[in-house]
């Protein structure tokens, strides 16, 4: 990196606008900046800083750059700061503007304007320079890339502050090392440490969690076994744990098995005393129930003997109950002659109430032929029945004449009136059905009309909807041949810009050894590069693309506005030059009169229908009222020839009925009678039959009780039983009977009555000593259970613990191989020695690579006497690895740099400074620094010491660098000639720079 020129511009201490030639000031390799304090030394160096990275160094960087504005400046004068650089080949130019509260243009107050940002690169081929960003963080990414450095690291590589070396000699590791860190970036260390810790802490709690499960397991497995397993005291996450907890259900298992044995055998000694239990109280039951059953059949002997007399008495009951049995078919037989008798002189009492009096006496033979004379009077007067029916037939007849005449009379008297009004109804008809017809005319006229009228509103309608729509078309077409012209604009530059960098863009395509597609050569010695506003061939299309789309966009806009001005005159010519209002208008004045007539029209088929129905009417009463005339004309024959029939009938009948009130209720009564009569005549013979029968039944009853041996009938009737009776009399016989046998059986057998001469059995104790039997049997069986579920339960517990230990075994591996890992990174491993991090290590190395650095040149600058080494030696009970101490070649003997004076002070922490700046500069890629700034410290060398420095500042000059020494010691503005003076004055510091190459 080699800095041209620097413009301030109200920057710092400098009111006005102050220019830096570095081009002249590093001809002479070695120049001097200087001034007195305050002047703004530093500003200049803050300038190049701020240029590059958009901030100062330290804690100048405040707020969000206002505090970078000069006081002196004027209020029009924006700050503002521009470096021009060479770095990777290029030669750039960067601009920077802080944030700016500057006056308001209108009004009073002020108003902020935003930070801005310009990144330049000069063409050498076309002479110029040409844009590449304007953006703050595309600005930085390049620089920083370019640098590759940070802007701490630029700070303390290029702006070397000795302030910061010197103490830099004199901290501890801790101190060291943070600044080391900033400047190697050697983050990436200690996240790997951190990432190692956060590993072994998850993988410590995941062994801790499985731990804890199995320790979970273990209780469970204590809470199975009781007192038989005792847990190691060990907390999750410690050795041995798992080991202590197989090794413990172990035990535990195999004492379950044998406790598992044990109450094997209770229990079949428990079931074997149950057995004989059982067998006892069985025979106790048996004894029991032998006795029980002898002493009950005694008691049912003793019942049975006192019981014998209603025995006896039941044997004698059923036996007279036998002899009724001969009997019973002549009781049923008078029985049911009596009921036959009872019903026969029933009937005939009935049948002899509905005669009259004057039959009460008479026998059957007489009631019968009573019977057949009422049949004879009645058969006579079949023929004044059909009279009697034929006069009803007459009277309806003649009351059908009147009705028909009343109603003729009253047609005849309808159509008078109706055919009265005829003339004047009719006309009124024929006056609606011309009116209709006019209407109808009226109505098609109109018709022709509408329809012209609507298509020239319509037609105006587009007119207008067209003119608006043309327009809107212009405005289109304007727009889109404004964003037309703009693409095709933007496609040329982009056209252009790509042209301009095409070299680049072939060059990317070279490959070492193949021949060049321009000018055919193999070798490529100095390929053109792509810069950063780089336009490539598929931007290009693109940008021809977006050309090309609004070109289509034009045109089709230009074709909908030729279309709708074609749309517009067509849409003119058919409307004309009248208003769409006042067509509006007419159009709705001519719908209104032509719905009016269609509604009148519409009446034109129902007027004329009404007057073909008013003429039909007129024919018809017309009709009715001869018809009328004609049926008067005929009904008098008629009424004459019925009159005379009726009198005739009548005469026939009054002399039939005689004094019934009619015929029909003569016939009704003689009927009834001749029914009467025969219905009594038939009652009182079968109730003269029953009487025989019964007297008969009588006379068979005595004979067969006598034969029977009962007295009287009735006695043989009283000795019969029913069928419920005689089976419930049975049933006790044969109960009795049975009861009897059964005792004289139980009271033989042998075995019973064996039984009842022994003593009473004691069911109860035998009962009590097998339940206790039964209670020791369940007790055994359930610590037999309890023993099998217990070992079922452990070797359940037993095998996921197991599984869980196999499960844990990866992770616990991971844990210790990820464990041994974290405390070699941090530090607190036994295997680490020096205890030293994994950082702190890297730091180490490159402490050492700028120590071996610093000392080419310290030997120099302190004539071979002094040497920096590093060491990794631990310091107190800090850790190790950071240590940074001098060898002195005089006494040789090595110690801390904290005891070196403040002049070797100086040129060590310079030599640190040079060779740190070797060595990042490696670090970052190997990026040339041909620009160094040192910062202060010069005047605590004597003369001597002050050349030997110099001289080697003067080396760096051989390898085409500049070095800017900023100071204020007046001996060095009479050995360096190349100077940058910073004057201080009222309105603000100047440069002043003379004496370059």
């Amino acid at each position: 990196m080699r800095l041209h020129r620097l413009d301030l511009t109200a920057f710092g201490p400098f009111g006005g606008s102050q220019t830096v030639d570095f081009d002249e000031l590093s001809a002479a390799g070695l120049f001097l900046l200087h001034g007195p304090t305050g002047a703004g030394k530093t500003s200049v160096l803050d300038g190049v800083c701020y240029a590059l990275y958009g901030a100062v160094p330290g804690a100048r960087q405040s707020g969000q750059g206002l505090t970078l504005r000069s006081d002196h400046a004027a209020a029009a004068t924006r700050t503002s700061v521009t470096l021009e650089l060479t770095v990777a080949g290029r030669r750039l130019e960067i601009t920077r503007q802080p944030p700016w509260e500057r006056p308001k243009k209108r009004g009073t107050g002020s108003t902020l304007d935003k930070a801005q940002s310009w990144l330049r690169e000069y063409d050498g081929t076309a002479g110029s320079w040409k844009d590449l960003s304007r953006s703050h963080q595309e600005i930085g990414e390049e620089i920083t890339q370019l640098l590759g450095m940070s802007r701490e690291q630029f700070c303390q590589v290029v702006l070397l502050p000795q302030g910061d070396f010197a103490r830099f000699l004199r901290a501890d590791a801790e101190a060291r090392g943070k600044l080391l860190g900033r400047l190697f970036d050697t983050h990436r260390f200690a996240e790997v440490e951190k990432r190692l810790a956060e590993r072994r802490r998850t993988a410590e709690a995941q062994v801790r969690e499985g731990d804890a499960a199995l320790l979970a397991d273990a209780h469970r497995m204590q809470q199975a076994a009781g007192d038989a397993m005792e847990l190691p005291e060990l907390a999750p996450g410690e050795p041995g744990l798992a080991e202590a907890v197989l090794s413990a259900a172990a035990v535990a298992r195999a004492t379950a098995r044998e406790q598992l044995t044990i109450a094997h055998c209770g229990l079949a000694a428990a079931e074997s005393r149950q057995a004989a239990a059982e067998r006892d109280l069985a025979d106790v039951r048996e004894l029991d129930r032998l006795q029980r059953r002898f002493a009950q059949a005694r008691e049912r002997a003793a019942l049975l003997e006192e019981r014998a007399d209603g025995y006896h008495q039941a044997q004698a009951r059923m036996e007279r109950a036998r002899k009724a049995e001969a009997v019973a078919p002549a009781l049923e037989l008078r029985e049911a002659a009596e009921a036959e008798h009872r019903r026969a002189a029933a009937a005939e009492a009935r049948a002899r109430g509905l005669l009259p009096e004057t039959f009460a006496e008479a026998g059957a033979a007489g009631l019968a032929s009573a019977a057949r004379r009422s049949a004879e009077e009645l058969g006579g007067l079949d023929s004044a029945r059909r009279a009697e029916q034929r006069l009803g037939q007459l009277v309806a007849e003649r009351a059908d004449l009147e009705h028909e005449e009343r109603s003729d009379e009253d047609v005849l008297q309808e159509a008078e009136t109706w055919l009265a009004g005829w003339d004047e109804s009719r006309a009124g008809l024929q006056q609606d059905v011309e009116s209709a017809q006019e209407a109808a005319t009226r109505a098609e006229q109109l018709s022709v009309q509408r329809e012209p009228a609507r298509k020239r509103l319509a037609a105006a309608r587009q007119r207008d909807e067209f003119a608006r729509d043309t327009d809107d078309a212009q405005r289109q077409v304007i727009e889109a041949t404004e964003r037309a012209l703009k693409a095709r604009a933007e496609w040329l530059e982009v056209k252009e810009q790509r042209l301009n960098g095409i070299a680049a863009e072939l060059a990317a395509q070279l490959t070492e050894g193949a021949p060049c597609a321009v000018c055919g050569a193999t070798e490529h010695p100095a390929p053109a590069r792509k810069d950063a506003g780089h336009v490539d061939r598929e931007t290009e299309e693109r940008a021809l693309a977006a050309s090309q789309h609004a070109d289509e966009e034009r045109a089709e806009a230009e074709r909908r506005l030729a279309f709708v001005q074609r749309a517009l005159a067509a849409a003119q010519g058919e409307a004309g030059d009248t208003s769409t209002e006042e067509l509006a208008v007419q159009v709705e004045e001519l719908e209104r009169e032509y719905t009016q007539a269609r509604g009148l029209a519409s009446a034109l088929h129902t007027a004329t229908e009404q007057l073909r129905q008013a003429e039909r009417e007129r024919e018809r009463r017309l009709t009715a009222q001869r018809e009328a005339a004609v049926r008067t004309a005929s009904r008098g024959a008629r009424r004459d020839a019925l009159d005379r029939e009726r009198t005739a009938l009548e005469a026939e009948l009054a002399e039939a009925r005689g004094e019934a009130g009619s015929v029909a209720v003569r016939a009704a009564q003689l009927e009834r009678q001749a029914a009467l009569l025969t219905d009594a005549a038939d009652t009182a013979r079968v109730a003269e039959d029953t009487a025989q029968r019964l007297k008969d039944a009588d006379a068979r009853l005595a004979d067969a009780a006598f034969r029977a041996g009962f007295d009287t009938p009735g006695a043989a009737a009283a000795a019969l039983l029913d069928d419920a009776a005689h089976r419930d009399l049975q049933h006790r016989l044969d109960a009795w009977q049975a009861e009897e046998a059964a005792v004289r059986a139980v009271l033989a057998e042998t075995d019973t009555a064996e039984a009842a001469r022994q003593p009473d059995a004691d069911v109860t104790g035998a009962e009590r000593a097998a339940a206790d039997a039964a209670g020791r049997v369940r007790e055994a069986a359930s610590a037999r259970d309890a023993a099998a579920r217990r070992c079922a339960e452990l070797d359940r517990l037993s095998a996921r613990a197991a599984g869980g230990l196999r499960r844990l075994a990866p992770l616990r591996e991971e844990y210790d191989r990820v464990a041994r890992l974290s405390a070699l990174a941090a530090g607190t491993s036994a295997d680490n020695e020096r205890k030293m991090r994994l950082e702190s290590y890297v730091l180490a190395a490159r402490l050492e690579q700028v120590a071996a650095a610093a000392t080419v040149r310290l030997q120099r600058m302190s004539s071979g006497r002094y040497t920096l080494v590093h060491s990794d030696d631990r310091s107190g009970r800090g850790r190790s690895g950071l240590g940074l101490h001098v060898v002195d070649a005089w006494t040789g003997r090595e110690r801390d740099t904290s005891t070196l004076s403040g002049g070797e002070t100086f040129f060590a922490s310079l030599a640190l400074a040079l060779g740190l700046a070797d060595v990042v500069t490696d670090e970052a890629g190997g990026v040339r620094l041909d620009t160094l700034f040192i910062d202060e410290g010069f005047g605590s060398l004597d003369d001597q010491t002050l050349d030997e420095v110099l001289d080697v500042l003067d080396a760096l000059r051989e390898r085409d660098r500049s070095v800017g020494i900023v100071s204020h010691v007046a001996d060095l503005r009479r050995r360096i000639h190349a100077q940058l003076e910073v004057v201080k004055g009222r309105s603000g510091s100047v440069l002043r720079q003379r004496g370059g190459g």
